[in-house]
């Protein structure tokens, strides 16, 4: 089931400036006190916790918004349950829901079981599981995001920025839901180099998990090696690998001949800031496909908290009303303009952006 996006917008994505303060342990409850409000909400992260600057960091965004707009603060009314290793997963859904929090959300597909497993025992309360879909289970919404779409946009954006016509793609580990991303962006690519009347070749590498940044840098520095000049990062926390070889790699070079990296889930600008050899200032993230998943936590939040939660609906979120995007970053006019235009061709059915690579 499709959700319109016009009351996503309204909820508006403003970002609290609320400190994190990791908890030394994971599992274990991470604030004092009681959670007994219906407006409450709990976020379970996936192993790379609530600071990846990635997946798990977008969606505690829009708990802080959420928390922002009704009054709460982190602790009290909101927090977040770190996940050191998918043991912790179902202790800490049920140290939230024994806590007292409402509405539980997991975030990734590798938590289905434990919501799953949670919603079954607490079924007074609210679950969501995110990159995935529940069916039977009246107190789990299920959430999903049409990210080929966005990174059809991305590889659109590469296939106009690239010198060498070489490009990359890095994801985390195989799963339907990086292979979305790998779908959309090698059509964008295909589909840029027909329209500019050139051959791109776009090389794949999968690190096979989301947290070894070692492995993602040694694939960043091979591609890179042979002439690849934008990489497309879907890898998670390990990710981080492969803006760390650009930025050697910048750093060693006139700012002329900078390779380029393309951010995943939220705005990775930040991470692509470097002084050249020059000992000119920079930035090398080419732009970011962004998931929306800012917007999907604080809008069921916000559901929640009206006593209207979507239990046991699909949400779907897309191009149409920013579910899912592509940030301008250092994009030029020109790829911007085509860019544009290609969103508004996909959300009028003009363009099908396929689902799998396969």
């Amino acid at each position: 089931m499709q959700r319109k996006f016009s009351k996503l917008l309204a909820l508006g994505t403003v970002v609290a400036s609320v400190g994190l303060v990791l908890s030394a342990c994971s599992g274990k409850k991470q604030s004092s006190g009681s959670q007994n409000s219906k407006g409450s909400v709990a976020l379970i992260t996936d192993s790379n916790g609530v600071d990846d600057q990635s997946f798990n960091q977008a969606a505690w965004q829009g708990f802080k918004a959420y928390g922002k707009e009704h009054g709460f603060t982190r602790g009290k009314g909101y927090q977040y349950f770190q996940s050191d290793s998918a043991s912790d997963f179902t202790p800490n859904f049920n140290q939230a829901a024994k806590s007292g929090y409402q509405t539980i959300i997991g975030v990734g597909y590798m938590l289905t079981d434990s919501v799953k497993a949670a919603a079954k025992k607490n079924p007074k309360k609210n679950f969501v599981i995110i990159d995935d879909v529940v069916t039977g289970q009246k107190n789990v919404a299920s959430v999903t995001f049409e990210s080929n779409q966005s990174s059809y946009l991305g590889g659109l954006a590469a296939a106009y920025t690239t010198k060498t016509n070489k490009v990359g793609f890095i994801g985390g580990a195989k799963s339907s839901i990086i292979d979305k991303f790998e779908a959309g962006f090698k059509q964008g690519v295909q589909d840029g180099a027909k329209a500019l009347h050139k051959q791109i070749k776009v090389s794949t590498e999968y690190v096979g998990n989301f947290s070894s940044t070692d492995k993602a840098k040694s694939m960043a520095q091979s591609m890179y090696a042979n002439k690849t000049d934008i990489i497309f990062q879907t890898a998670g926390a390990a990710g981080n690998g492969v803006f760390q070889e650009a930025k050697d790699r910048n750093q060693a070079r006139p700012a002329n001949q900078k390779v380029w990296v393309m951010g995943v889930d939220v705005d990775q600008t930040n991470l692509g800031n470097y002084k050249a050899k020059d000992g000119k200032k920079g930035n090398f993230t080419l732009t970011s496909v962004l998931k929306g998943l800012d917007v999907a936590s604080k809008s069921l939040a916000d559901d929640a908290y009206h006593g209207k939660f979507p239990g046991g609906k699909h949400l779907v979120y897309t191009l149409k009303g920013n579910g899912v995007s592509l940030t301008h970053g250092n994009l030029s006019a020109k790829t911007w303009t085509a860019v544009n235009r290609a969103k508004a061709q996909i959300i009028a059915g003009k363009i099908k952006v396929q689902e799998t690579t396969k």
